[in-house]
């Protein structure tokens, strides 16, 4: 989908549009870092994650394992988005704290490498939903534009014409995805030698991906037999893959496409590539804040709680502006991308 029926007419200054817009944010204090909560929200959510993993200890070698394996993914999400925060320091204003949270989070709780993921996400927020800028519409197990379609060959064009269908079982491999791309960012060079993704604590990041690794399995295999342990596994971070990307697939997908013609300033770019999920405070949890897609990428530093309150203002300028604001439920918000995945596919099944 194509911005050129939205981009702003040539030789139309608008750089001080987004201006204005951050300073109503700034002046109702919705930039203003909240430490305490957030150390609340740290500790009720590692505390909740720990839990779950005693209780695994405590379960020992049973079938009640797999309903705590699917319990552990809830927990293990929530952890993610911890780190989610702390990449785009909405937590604390120095650096130190922010990346020791987002290593904790991130590569020992998690596995996944914080280093590689905000280098990938930076360049997301930098250009959201741009084919040739934005990583995570990059052709792959799937494809997001019609000419991404039409390069597919062999077992790729068969899933290509298909993968409205299979968009939601592929999501269960998506925590084994991550955790090969954080190992390949880690040890992964160019053809000159250098690494391929930059960052700042590769020995620290290693070390504590190996331990997750070693704990993980050392951990499962003392406490069940090595077949529960591998099915435990198994629900665990196919439960995990498929909530995180229920949990990012409503912000852009189906969305418009910039292109390198398209003409966009900064606000413009990040409202009209994004989409919001309504919902009540259950769906901010459940989503972690990521359902206030437009105020968050307006506003990537701004603090999770506060997103829920920057809306109105945010959709209030907008309108002003004469802005398209996209704002949907959780299930329709589905629909539309998955009616996305099945239109880029339309062209292999003629």
């Amino acid at each position: 989908m194509s911005l050129g029926a939205v981009a702003e007419p040539p030789g139309q200054r608008r750089g001080s549009d987004y201006a204005q817009l951050s300073r109503r944010i700034s002046q109702a204090g919705l930039l203003e870092r909240r430490p305490a909560s957030y150390v609340a929200r740290i500790v009720l959510t590692l505390g909740a994650f720990v839990a779950g993993w005693v209780a695994v200890v405590l379960v020992g070698d049973s079938w009640w394992q797999l309903p705590l394996a699917a319990l552990l993914a809830v927990a293990t999400t929530q952890v993610a988005f911890l780190g989610h925060d702390a990449g785009h320091r909405q937590m604390f204003r120095r650096r130190g704290p922010s990346e020791l949270v987002g290593l904790v989070a991130g590569n020992l709780a998690v596995g996944l490498s914080y280093g590689w993921w905000v280098d990938k996400h930076n360049r997301h927020h930098a250009n959201p939903n741009h084919e040739d800028e934005d990583p995570d519409v990059g052709a792959g197990a799937l494809v997001w534009t019609p000419e991404q379609a039409m390069q597919t060959r062999g077992f790729g064009r068969w899933v290509a014409q298909r993968q409205a269908y299979f968009f939601f079982p592929m999501l269960l491999l998506e925590g084994l995805s991550l955790h090969v791309a954080s190992i390949r960012a880690i040890v992964g060079r160019n053809p000159d030698g250098r690494y391929a993704t930059p960052m700042r604590h590769r020995a620290v990041e290693a070390g504590l991906l190996v331990a997750h690794t070693a704990g993980y399995v050392a951990l499962l295999l003392a406490v069940m037999s090595p077949g529960k342990a591998l099915l435990f596994a198994a629900v665990h971070q196919g439960l995990w893959g498929l909530y995180m990307g229920c949990a990012f697939a409503p912000n852009h997908k189906g969305m418009p496409m910039p292109t390198a013609e398209d003409e966009l300033d900064f606000l413009r770019k990040q409202v009209l590539t994004s989409r919001n999920v309504r919902g009540s405070r259950v769906v901010d949890t459940a989503l972690g804040g990521l359902n206030y897609q437009i105020e968050h990428h307006l506003f990537p530093n701004m603090p999770r709680a506060n997103l829920r309150r920057a809306q109105p203002i945010v959709r209030a300028y907008c309108a002003e502006q004469g802005i398209s604001y996209a704002e949907t439920g959780l299930i329709e918000s589905y629909r539309q991308a998955l009616g996305h995945l099945h239109e880029v596919g339309r062209p292999l099944r003629g």
